[in-house]
């Protein structure tokens, strides 16, 4: 599988194993449309069918990784939506890539400069690994601006921060920079702004090269397991040993210890 289509706003290119998703609309701090949000979803579906994939890359370009949905946007175009429309659009826009993130059997990594507001925060929350400048801004700004927060903001920030910190920031709107968020375990890792890119590439790059299928479902379990009880997440992981010694990475990892070597996985 190989088609992978770029729209306006959202490059997207699949090298090496690692597929990449850079938010390109810098003129608007890189706030996500419909457009944009729709081929993310559909890029990140396919990846998980696409064995070609081994990680995948949320990036931007530009000063800041994205300052949440374009809703201006939305409103001036065609006119105010009949009541009701967020309820309907929600569960196929942010409700769905952001459940993809989370749960697509390759491991994500996030790049973070500048701010991560809204659907831009709940982007690094899912992420499996975000790294990000010390000046970074991550912000919930939903109260704040008269609505509720959605993309998952209340089930992702209480379980990377705890409930103390996420109602800082969800119901005083506080603002975290990334060493701050490096501090609290919301992200993986807070750098210099001209280290993030760098970073984040030798990081997917280790991920791309690691046991694919083992990385996957080892993500699957982290996943379920946040809320499966014990019994439950104990036949949770013994079915994925049961497919993951099945596997060709498996294999080599049991031939590069025997042989006190550096496994070379395939991803299969």
């Amino acid at each position: 599988m190989s088609a992978y289509v770029s729209v306006p706003g959202l490059d997207i290119s699949l090298d090496a194993g690692v597929l990449t998703l850079c938010l390109a609309r810098p003129e608007k701090r890189n706030a996500m449309d419909d457009t944009m949000m729709y081929a993310a979803i559909d890029a990140v579906d396919l990846a998980g069918r696409d064995e070609a994939v081994r990680a995948i890359l949320l990036t931007s370009a530009g000063e800041h990784f994205c300052s949440g949905f374009d809703f201006v946007a939305r409103n001036q175009e065609g006119g105010r939506p009949r009541a009701g429309s967020i309820q309907r659009r929600l569960p196929s826009q942010a409700h769905r890539l952001v459940p993809l993130l989370c749960s697509v059997q390759v491991p994500v990594v996030c790049a973070v400069r500048g701010w991560a507001a809204g659907i831009g925060l709940n982007l690094a929350l899912a992420a499996d690994f975000t790294v990000a400048a010390n000046d970074a801004r991550f912000w919930a700004p939903f109260v704040d601006r008269g609505f509720t927060p959605d993309s998952g903001s209340t089930w992702l920030l209480p379980r990377r921060v705890g409930e103390v910190r996420a109602r800082e920031m969800i119901l005083l709107g506080r603002v975290v920079d990334g060493t701050e968020a490096a501090a609290w375990r919301m992200i993986h890792r807070a750098v210099s702004a001209a280290e993030v890119d760098a970073v984040a590439d030798e990081l997917v790059g280790t991920l791309a090269e690691s046991a694919t299928v083992a990385a996957g479902l080892a993500k699957w379990l982290l996943y379920v397991g946040a809320t499966s009880p014990l019994d439950e997440q104990l036949r949770n992981e013994a079915f994925a040993m049961e497919l993951s010694s099945r596997s060709d990475d498996f294999r080599e990892g049991l031939k590069a210890f025997q042989e006190k070597r550096s496994p070379e996985y395939g991803g299969r």
